[in-house]
Protein backbone atom coordinates (compact mmCIF):
# COMPACT_ATOMS: atom_id res chain seq x y z
CA UNK A 1 0.00 0.00 0.00
CA UNK A 2 0.85 3.43 -0.39
CA UNK A 3 1.57 5.95 1.95
CA UNK A 4 -1.50 7.96 0.82
CA UNK A 5 -3.55 4.66 0.77
CA UNK A 6 -4.36 2.37 -1.86
CA UNK A 7 -4.22 3.40 -5.08
CA UNK A 8 -6.15 1.70 -7.80
CA UNK A 9 -5.42 1.73 -11.56
CA UNK A 10 -8.59 0.64 -13.64
CA UNK A 11 -8.41 -1.90 -16.23
CA UNK A 12 -9.96 -2.14 -19.45
CA UNK A 13 -11.57 -5.40 -18.72
CA UNK A 14 -13.44 -3.46 -15.86
CA UNK A 15 -14.35 -0.11 -18.31
CA UNK A 16 -15.83 -2.95 -20.37
CA UNK A 17 -18.39 -4.57 -18.29
CA UNK A 18 -19.34 -1.80 -15.94
CA UNK A 19 -20.57 1.56 -17.21
CA UNK A 20 -20.39 3.04 -14.22
CA UNK A 21 -16.62 2.67 -14.32
CA UNK A 22 -16.09 3.81 -17.84
CA UNK A 23 -17.79 7.04 -17.19
CA UNK A 24 -15.47 7.91 -14.22
CA UNK A 25 -12.56 7.05 -16.29
CA UNK A 26 -14.04 9.36 -18.81
CA UNK A 27 -14.08 12.26 -16.13
CA UNK A 28 -11.30 11.41 -13.91
CA UNK A 29 -8.45 9.29 -15.29
CA UNK A 30 -7.91 5.63 -15.06
CA UNK A 31 -6.71 5.58 -11.48
CA UNK A 32 -8.58 6.05 -8.37
CA UNK A 33 -6.78 6.30 -4.50
CA UNK A 34 -8.78 5.38 -1.61
CA UNK A 35 -7.98 5.66 1.86
CA UNK A 36 -7.77 1.70 2.07
CA UNK A 37 -8.36 -1.05 0.18
CA UNK A 38 -11.20 -2.00 1.90
CA UNK A 39 -12.83 1.07 0.53
CA UNK A 40 -11.66 0.20 -2.56
CA UNK A 41 -13.15 -3.18 -2.73
CA UNK A 42 -16.55 -1.22 -1.46
CA UNK A 43 -16.27 1.34 -4.96
CA UNK A 44 -15.69 -1.88 -6.76
CA UNK A 45 -18.80 -4.17 -5.26
CA UNK A 46 -20.97 -0.81 -6.08
CA UNK A 47 -20.16 -1.10 -9.77
CA UNK A 48 -21.04 -4.54 -10.09
CA UNK A 49 -24.38 -5.56 -12.06
CA UNK A 50 -26.41 -8.67 -12.56
CA UNK A 51 -24.62 -9.35 -15.37
CA UNK A 52 -21.02 -8.16 -15.01
CA UNK A 53 -18.97 -8.01 -11.91
CA UNK A 54 -15.74 -6.14 -10.78
CA UNK A 55 -13.27 -6.22 -8.03
CA UNK A 56 -10.00 -5.14 -6.34
CA UNK A 57 -7.49 -7.35 -7.56
CA UNK A 58 -3.92 -6.45 -5.85
CA UNK A 59 -0.83 -5.83 -7.95
CA UNK A 60 1.92 -7.91 -8.09
CA UNK A 61 5.05 -7.22 -6.54
CA UNK A 62 6.56 -7.00 -9.48
CA UNK A 63 4.70 -4.91 -11.52
CA UNK A 64 6.40 -0.76 -11.75
CA UNK A 65 2.61 1.18 -12.24
CA UNK A 66 2.92 2.52 -8.82
CA UNK A 67 -0.42 0.96 -8.17
CA UNK A 68 -1.39 -1.05 -5.47
CA UNK A 69 -4.19 -2.70 -6.96
CA UNK A 70 -5.99 -3.42 -10.02
CA UNK A 71 -9.79 -3.18 -10.37
CA UNK A 72 -10.55 -5.60 -13.54
CA UNK A 73 -13.87 -6.90 -14.18
CA UNK A 74 -15.79 -10.12 -15.95
CA UNK A 75 -19.07 -10.17 -18.00
CA UNK A 76 -21.18 -13.35 -17.29
CA UNK A 77 -23.12 -14.31 -19.74
CA UNK A 78 -26.85 -14.89 -19.40
CA UNK A 79 -27.96 -19.15 -19.38
CA UNK A 80 -31.35 -17.98 -20.33
CA UNK A 81 -30.03 -16.76 -23.30
CA UNK A 82 -28.73 -19.65 -24.35
CA UNK A 83 -30.25 -21.84 -27.17
CA UNK A 84 -31.90 -25.11 -25.25
CA UNK A 85 -29.77 -28.20 -25.45
CA UNK A 86 -30.59 -31.86 -25.07
CA UNK A 87 -29.18 -34.11 -22.66
CA UNK A 88 -28.00 -37.47 -23.40
CA UNK A 89 -28.42 -40.28 -20.87
CA UNK A 90 -25.39 -43.17 -21.13
CA UNK A 91 -28.13 -45.61 -22.73
CA UNK A 92 -28.59 -43.04 -25.44
CA UNK A 93 -24.69 -43.26 -26.44
CA UNK A 94 -24.23 -46.45 -26.09
CA UNK A 95 -26.89 -47.45 -28.22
Amino acid sequence: MTDSGYLVAVKPSARRVSARVGRWVNREGTTRAFDSKPLAREWARACCSASATVWVQDAPAWADDGADGYLVGRRWRDAAAERPGQQATVTDIDG
